[in-house]
């Protein structure tokens, strides 16, 4: 079909990509063949990618499947960014659609022209729906969010169960399923309900190494909050919460505190939410404040940090929603606040369920305890979850590893544990394990006799909540085995047996108490930083990027996403032949954006006086002023002038020479909101007049001594500023 060089010309053509992510090559391979593929990738893997490439090359339409509307606006508007002339390429199918639109995409497709359609599985039960395909090629099936097929996974939608005989009915064309987060379990889940048992299996690592993660103690939350998102200013970041009460509560809390934030959840009036997410993805807003439960689905590559205000209800939730960190390979903070009441109330929603799905919760719940008590690398308990092992001792990219707790030798302990699990038949979870070895006489325990047991209160000097820390750290070191299926029941394994039999030297860790820990650790350092470049052209490429995403109307990243203008910084392209050559960067791009920015690169060369060399080296230039893009920002967000002055050590006469520094050199600045609030309307108007009617100059001086005693010099100042903005520049 297509070698492996002919693969890379046509990422390059299409995608502006000079290589592939981890194993995309190899699935696309595998999919143009007519093959079915299972594909387990990490958010910011690049799953799009294995069918998006594929269907651009085959013949006829790939329907992709995917259970988010806003995901495939997203992706369609990506698509389309590609490209100079192709509109048609990819549309979506939905409810969000009028008649008049939904017409002109059955038109495109019937004409052969749409290579890829995106579709909610709802859309594709309508019966108008299933005739219409019915007359289509397809080339395959992309089933995207496939956990959502499985009961055991984090978001299951039971109209995902029905997609398999839907294709049946349509036409059978190869199948590929995608999916971010999925245990063995829900693996084989997916696997059986799509008819693809047989299908390939493509497993990428689910380490993200440049995310960075941390728990801390619920303790001051708010506070913690505001300190954390102004560390990382006019950066983009999401804000998981429990409840809708508590999205709205939080988003409203952040903007008192001149925080850029919107809420999004599913309570909401859906322009409403649309809204907010096209401001997000404009870079309008800093912050989206979400429910856990409704989810984002949002493709934004630059997201720089996830904050969970509240815990999630399972590891699965959580590594989904922290993967839309850094989804560019840049900066990712994701930072869990955590409190066992939290579990409480995650425990009373479930109460009048089935026992069975009250159990199962329950499992799943503790897995997340685990992950936020425990001492140990936080990676290694993540990748552990998905059936992955984490060599290295230390990430050195988790609170745990960069502030390690002290260990003890806890091979007595691992073999009191590996004991109990061995003779209580291991049928039984890490609660009643712990229970039975610390010595709590409960109904439980007494039920099935196991308070008559030789080693029933071994370890009663003890609590369980330490035992259960050496069990999670049993189950890490595959000394033991917990079987879901079973609500949790322990086994010991064969290196377990081993262990029992020879033992040695293990050093573990006791768990955090976190209720108790009043520490925030919020001095730990950001793990991810910038490119190297010239951050003074980079800001301004930015600032272009943003305003030719505002008239198009587009997300700024489908312009060109932040390691296309980071290679810009780095290599000044001044030609669109050289644009082509910055990763991300197709001709297709070059020529639908390119222009604006290749013209600014080369002005920008030639009043630095930058040398070019051949293999263009990095030169640095010096940011002249550091406190500009702050200034900027915060009178775009209103802030107060005081605030401003605070934030950055300034009085308010060296802030206002600031910002006549910056008007002067051409840059609008409205503040007019801090007029209103400080200068009666009468005064303002009339020193307004003087420089607009009167002053022979911008002399300060001079229009204070014209204008008379009762106008003070800083109101003067300001009404002039608000004179150069409007007229004068």
């Amino acid at each position: 079909m297509y070698t492996s060089s002919e693969l890379h010309l046509q990422l390059k053509r299409h995608f502006g990509f000079n290589t592939f992510k981890g194993q995309q090559e190899a699935v696309i391979s595998h999919l143009l063949q007519g093959g079915d593929a299972f594909v387990l990738m990490p958010t910011g893997g690049g799953k799009s990618m294995c069918y998006q490439l594929p269907a651009l090359l085959l013949e006829g339409t790939a329907i992709v499947i995917s259970p988010l509307i806003a995901l495939m606006k997203n992706q369609v508007d990506a698509i389309r960014g590609f490209s100079a002339d192709n509109y048609g390429v990819a549309h979506f199918l939905n409810s969000s659609l009028t008649r008049t639109q939904i017409g002109e995409v059955r038109d495109s497709l019937l004409s052969g022209k749409t290579k890829l359609l995106y579709v909610a599985p709802e859309s594709l039960t309508k019966e108008e729906n299933i005739l219409l395909f019915k007359q289509l090629q397809i080339s395959f099936y992309a089933i995207d969010e496939a956990h959502c097929i499985s009961e055991w996974g984090h978001d299951f939608r039971p109209e995902y169960r029905r997609i398999r005989p839907l294709i049946n009915e349509i036409g059978k064309a190869p199948v590929i399923a995608l999916t971010a987060t999925a245990t063995p379990k829900v693996q084989r889940d997916i696997q059986k309900n799509l008819d693809m048992m047989d299908a390939k299996v493509f497993k990428t690592s689910f380490n993200r190494e440049n995310l960075y993660y941390e728990v801390r103690p619920k303790v001051n939350v708010n506070k913690e909050l505001v300190k954390f998102i102004r560390q990382h200013q006019g950066k983009s970041g999401i804000v998981y919460c429990l409840s809708r009460k508590k999205v709205e509560e939080i988003a409203s809390f952040l903007q008192v505190n001149n925080i850029r934030a919107l809420p999004y959840h599913a309570g909401m009036d859906a322009a409403a939410r649309t809204i907010n997410q096209d401001q997000f993805l404009m870079e309008e807003a800093d912050v989206i404040v979400a429910t856990i439960a409704f989810g984002m689905g949002i493709d934004k590559p630059d997201v720089r940090f996830v904050v969970h205000y509240d815990i999630p209800k399972s590891l699965e939730g959580y590594y989904q929603e922290t993967g839309r960190a850094g989804r560019d390979g840049g900066e990712g903070q994701c930072i869990a606040f955590y409190s066992y009441k939290d579990i409480q109330k995650l425990e009373k929603f479930k109460q009048g369920k089935p026992i069975a799905e009250q159990e199962v919760s329950k499992q799943l719940l503790m897995e997340t305890v685990a992950y936020a008590e425990s001492n140990l690398c936080r990676r290694k308990i993540l990748l552990n979850y998905f059936g992955e092992d984490y060599s290295q001792e230390s990430c050195e990219s988790c609170d745990n590893c960069l502030h390690p707790k002290k260990q003890f030798d806890g091979q007595e302990e691992m073999c009191l544990v590996l004991e109990t699990v061995q003779k209580s038949l291991q049928q039984f979870n890490s609660e009643h394990i712990a229970n039975i070895i610390s010595g709590v006489s409960n109904s439980m325990i007494k039920s099935y006799q196991h308070h008559k047991l030789d080693i029933f209160g071994m370890g009663r000097d003890k609590t369980p909540h330490f035992w259960n820390a050496v069990i999670r750290q049993g189950i890490v070191l595959h000394f033991l085995e917990k079987d879901i299926e079973k609500y949790g029941a322990l086994s010991v394994t064969p290196e377990g047996r081993d262990f029992l039999e020879n033992p040695s030297p293990l050093m573990l860790y006791e768990d955090r108490q976190m209720e108790e820990d009043t520490e925030s650790e919020s001095d730990v350092a950001s793990k991810a930083g910038g490119g190297g470049g010239d951050e003074e052209l980079l800001s301004m490429l930015r600032d272009l990027r943003k305003d030719m995403a505002h008239k198009l109307k587009l997300a700024p990243f489908i312009v060109f996403q932040d390691v296309s203008l980071e290679d810009m910084s780095i290599n000044y392209p001044i030609t669109l032949e050289e644009l082509v050559h910055c990763q991300g960067v197709g001709e297709g791009k070059a020529k639908k954006y390119g222009k604006p920015f290749v013209e600014l690169i080369e002005k920008y060369v030639e009043e630095n006086e930058i040398e070019r060399p051949q293999d263009m080296v990095v030169k640095s230039v010096i940011n002249k002023s550091q406190n500009k893009v702050y200034i900027i920002q915060s009178i775009d967000r209103k802030l107060d002038f005081e605030d401003i002055a605070e934030a950055k050590g300034l009085s308010i006469e060296e802030l206002l020479e600031e910002i006549e520094v910056i008007i002067n050199s051409g840059t609008k600045l409205d503040i007019n909101y801090y007029l209103e609030q400080t200068i009666d309307e009468d005064k303002l108007e009339a020193i307004y007049d003087y420089f607009h009617e009167e002053a022979k100059s911008e002399s300060l001086s001079e229009a204070v001594k014209i204008l008379g005693p009762e106008y003070s010099e800083e109101e003067v100042r300001l009404v002039r500023i608000k004179f150069l903005v409007e007229v004068a520049n």
